[in-house]
């Protein structure tokens, strides 16, 4: 029996019925055994199957080209130390497609970067450092949120602060709608000889969060069963990091959904999914630890998040009008370099409707200096 299996038995043992949230975090990030531990061969963040960094380096250089533009505009003079920070880095990949474009494209900008990465896996660290060594001097690690805030505290982060592929991969509660009883229930995990089944957990301090989320007048005409996630855990992510800097942009890549998406009879059964072996799984439940699981982030909560602490929303496009609009301004720009095959294969998948350009969402917010706030 594999660790994690085994550990996740114990605890629906203890408890009697285990929330997803709980199992999804043991499934994904139990140290040693987790999914994004024990996994190192995975062709992108997303692990089992097609990301943008597992396109190539394209997709990093026109972030880099972004934000290039963005540090420029920010730094206030050219001698000044500017930042960039990625939180989820899995292998260093990305990082060392941004890094060198910016080493070849920028090397002013370059030489006064100093490139974080949020990484609390150790394991996960010895991966990025042996993937970045060549840029070691530029490159620094934290655990969390907090040690970065600590380490900041006396200055605080002012540039880029990104994630890709993070939010959507953080626990979610699984809620489904009980038209009889006119009340939302939390689906939990339960133990039915050796296979991980679904339970109703009956007494659920979680469930009484779901209302806010869905308009009333959608409860009159929902189907029994209609199934909801909610991730507090990403919207406690995005409120401390938001937290952490005073001036600079704060931007998340993800599967997600918009307002006007939240809700279809498409999806009955909510957008919680496994891939096992690149493909689609049809048991969330099995194999745990050796499959990748995800939710779309709830865009609107996230964004609503930001606001709360005073950030103000610059944009929220789906992938291919984000990378579109950078495209538009880099073919100006001669140190972009040339444009052949190769790179025009890598846009069209990054950015076709049918491959990555509609379901991956970017989210950009940034907080005004305190002179100008209004």
């Amino acid at each position: 029996m594999r660790p994690v299996v085994e550990l996740i038995r114990r605890e629906i043992i203890a408890n009697g019925v285990l929330s997803f949230a709980r199992f999804m975090e043991l499934a994904l990030y139990c140290p040693d055994y987790g999914y994004y531990e024990a996994k190192t061969d995975n062709p992108g963040r997303r692990g089992d199957f097609y990301t943008s960094v597992s396109v190539g380096e394209l997709f990093g250089q026109l972030l880099a080209f972004q934000f290039s533009q963005w540090l420029g505009a920010e730094a206030g003079n050219e001698g000044s130390e500017v930042g960039i920070v990625e939180a989820g880095a899995h292998d260093g990949t990305l990082a060392g497609d941004i890094l060198n474009w910016l080493q070849s494209s920028r090397p002013g900008l370059f030489e006064r970067l100093q490139y974080g990465i949020i990484e609390p896996s150790l394991r996960r660290q010895e991966w990025q450092k042996e993937k970045l060594e060549k840029f070691a001097p530029h490159v620094r690690w934290f655990a969390d949120l907090k040690t970065l805030s600590r380490a900041t505290r006396h200055s605080l982060f002012d540039g880029v602060f990104f994630s890709n592929e993070l939010l959507d991969a953080m626990p979610v509660h699984r809620f489904g709608w009980d038209a009889t009883a006119k009340k939302w229930f939390e689906w939990g995990v339960v133990l039915e000889g050796e296979k991980f089944q679904w339970a109703r957990i009956t007494e659920s301090r979680h469930s009484s969060l779901v209302p806010h989320l869905v308009p009333q007048e959608l409860l009159a005409v929902l189907p029994d069963g209609y199934t909801i996630e909610m991730s507090s855990a990403a919207e406690n992510w995005w409120r401390e990091a938001a937290g952490v800097w005073e001036r600079g942009r704060l931007m998340t890549m993800d599967y997600g959904l918009g307002a006007d998406e939240l809700f279809s009879p498409g999806r009955p059964h909510g957008t919680l999914r496994a891939y096992f072996r690149h493909h689609l799984a049809a048991d969330l439940l099995a194999n745990a630890g050796e499959q990748d699981i995800t939710a779309h982030v709830n865009f609107p909560v996230i964004q609503a998040t930001g606001e709360s602490t005073g950030l103000v929303t610059e944009s929220f496009l789906t992938q291919a009008q984000f990378l579109t609009r950078i495209l538009d301004e880099a073919a100006k720009d001669k140190s972009f370099g040339q444009w052949d095959a190769s790179r025009t294969r890598q846009f069209q998948t990054l950015t076709h409707p049918e491959h990555l350009g509609r379901a991956f969402r970017i989210l950009v917010q940034f907080r005004r200096p305190a002179a100008v706030r209004s």
